[in-house]
């Protein structure tokens, strides 16, 4: 069992003991803390939006929340089952000063999680995290009396809200959608996205939703991890019933997987580089991702006459670039949009939309569409070490070691080569350094990694 606190939330296992999983008193502190400090922030008066996903504590946790910042005088705007994104937007429209978020994201189902936003929102900084943290850890936090209890609010329009913004946006095309005439397979995984992603497939004119764990109980049908290994069976229902393109989200919906025509993977780090391609192609730009994700990103931006800069691994962190270097579009390699004409933060819904445009104008199928772009593999490794061992001192030696190459030490240590390139970061809660590295293929890719941790694990003797 486990409780995980960082400055974006606090996430962990239902039930159990206090402190180390994710209890009702863990989840009452951790409320508290963020509405004080929303409060402390707003002169004493505050408004926070709470949204959740479809899991089995969802409920549970749900009323805990809503509970403990009324109790501590905040006003809770209660959106209920909604998407990450959608309770983003629901922030805004709300001029609300904060959002919690309820989701474990792609967690199985006995993890829950508080994730916290800002008047934006967006998640916090690593400054305001660090502070609602502090709060929580010293129990700086006072109820209020009966007359100054905050109240509750229930709006169930987000959802909807959500659809007409993403179909409002001036890439995406609903015309060129509906004459496609596109039979499309959808994998939900039985959390919110089963309650969205049908009525903006049709909204946007698809002919035909085929639907997969579509109902919202939170009793996942499978691991929820958008990944290969774990979207089987809608795979073989795209091969089987010949559908032009499937979407798979996360439960939390900010995640999005692209399966082709043929039951192949279009590939998670691909999502972002199709998109962008599309946004490009019709707005001149930059943009970003983190130091991770694939460099195909960077060739289809050059190739589009446009910046691109990588940033630390993180949502946050990829937000500030964006912001920084006025960047179009970005995200994430993990198949996350961020698209600022509608909000800065992974949204899937805006990946399936510009998407179906993209291969509605370019009359493509999937796999013609991915073979447009550079070819590159990712693989995943990690070395596992001793607590005594100094991993900042490894790292900082392998910095030196590749001094001659393009080095990145924003988050780790990047090492770009000419063909190719290795990261490495530590883990902040285990003596491993994960190790992620890109090349044109397999072979390749997992060469240089093992070059790379053989230098690592020469250092460690």
């Amino acid at each position: 069992m486990t409780l995980i606190k960082s400055i974006s939330g606090i996430r962990g296992t239902i039930g159990g003991e206090i402190g180390s999983n994710l209890t009702p008193i863990d989840i009452v502190k951790f409320s508290a803390a963020f509405g004080t400090w929303i409060k402390d922030k707003n002169n004493g008066k505050a408004k926070i939006v709470v949204g959740r996903d479809a899991r089995i504590s969802g409920a549970m946790v749900e009323s805990i929340v809503c509970g403990t910042l009324v109790s501590i005088g905040v006003d809770v705007v209660n959106i209920g089952l909604a998407s990450t994104p959608t309770t983003e937007i629901a922030v805004t429209e709300e001029k609300a000063q904060g959002g919690l978020i309820l989701t474990a994201s792609h967690n199985p189902k006995q993890w829950n999680a508080l994730k916290l936003l800002n008047e934006k929102g967006e998640f916090l900084t690593d400054k305001d995290g660090k502070e609602v943290l502090a709060i929580a850890e010293n129990d700086e936090y006072t109820f209020v009396d009966v007359d100054s209890l905050g109240k509750v609010t229930n709006n169930n329009t987000y959802n909807d809200i959500h659809i007409k913004k993403v179909l409002g946006l001036k890439l995406v095309d609903v015309e060129a959608i509906r004459k496609a005439n596109f039979s499309v397979a959808i994998d939900c995984v039985n959390s919110v996205g089963g309650m969205v992603l049908p009525e903006l497939l049709k909204q946007l004119g698809v002919k035909e939703v085929k639907q997969l764990n579509c109902e919202p109980t939170g009793n996942f049908a499978h691991n929820p991890e958008p990944i290969p290994a774990n979207l089987t069976e809608i795979s073989g229902l795209c091969k089987k019933e010949k559908v032009d393109v499937g979407f798979v989200v996360d439960p939390d919906v900010d995640r999005l997987a692209i399966i082709c025509e043929d039951g192949e993977m279009f590939g998670e780090e691909y999502t972002l580089v199709s998109v962008a391609d599309y946004v490009l192609s019709h707005t001149k730009g930059n943009t970003v991702s983190n130091l991770s994700s694939t460099r195909a990103l960077r060739d289809v931006t050059r190739k589009r006459g446009g910046e691109y800069n990588a940033a630390a691994v993180g949502e946050v962190n990829v937000v500030t670039k964006m912001k920084d270097t006025n960047a179009v579009i970005g995200g994430e390699g993990n198949g996350g949009v961020i698209y600022p004409e509608i909000h800065y933060g992974r949204d899937a819904l805006v990946g399936i939309a510009l998407f179906l445009t993209h291969l509605a104008q370019t009359k493509m199928k999937p796999t013609e569409l991915k073979a447009t772009y550079p070819q590159y593999f990712i693989s995943k490794n990690r070395i596992d070490l001793t607590p005594e061992v100094d991993v900042d001192a490894i790292l900082a030696a392998v910095k030196e070691k590749y001094k001659n190459e393009e080095v990145n030490d924003i988050d780790g240590v990047k090492i770009d080569f000419a063909d190719k390139w290795v990261h490495l970061r530590k883990s902040n809660t285990e003596p491993i350094i994960r190790v992620y590295s890109e090349a044109e293929n397999e072979e390749k890719a997992n060469e240089i990694a093992q070059s790379v941790i053989s230098v690592v694990m020469s250092l460690v003797k």
